[in-house]
C-alpha cells in the first residue's frame, strides 16, 4: 500500500462504526453536526451519511466525505477540532463512553490501468 502524498485528486474520508442500538440516536445526532459543519467549508464535495438495512455487514453506520484534495483536508482538521472543543465534544470519548467500535481512514482513488 503506497503512502503516496495525496496532493492531487479527491480525498475520502470513509468513518465505519459498528454502533449499538441504544447509542444509535447519540451518534447520529453528533454526526449530523459534524457534516452540516464540513458541507460549509471550502473544499468539500460531497458526502454520504449510510445506515446498514440488511446483508451480513459489521459496520451499521458509516459516512463519507469527498474532498477535493489533501490541502483541503489538512485546512478543515483544525476548524473541526476548534468547533469540537467549544461545544465539549470529544469524538474518541464519545466512542469509547457508548461502546461503539470505529474504523476511520483517508482514502483515494484506485488508478484505472
Amino acid at each position: 500500500m503506497s503512502n503516496k502524498n495525496q496532493s492531487d485528486g479527491s480525498v475520502f474520508r470513509v468513518d465505519k462504526f459498528v454502533v449499538p442500538a441504544e447509542a444509535r440516536d447519540e451518534i447520529l445526532a453528533k454526526v449530523f453536526m459534524t457534516h452540516e459543519l464540513l458541507r460549509r467549508q471550502e473544499g468539500f464535495v460531497q458526502d454520504f451519511l449510510l445506515e446498514q438495512f440488511s446483508g451480513p455487514g459489521e459496520f451499521n453506520i458509516v459516512t463519507m466525505v469527498e474532498w477535493e484534495s489533501q490541502a483541503a483536508v489538512d485546512k478543515v482538521v483544525p476548524i473541526v477540532k476548534a468547533a469540537h472543543e467549544r461545544i465539549a465534544f470529544s469524538p474518541p470519548e464519545t466512542i469509547a463512553r457508548l461502546g461503539v467500535k470505529a474504523d476511520i481512514a483517508n482514502y483515494q482513488r484506485v488508478p484505472e490501468s
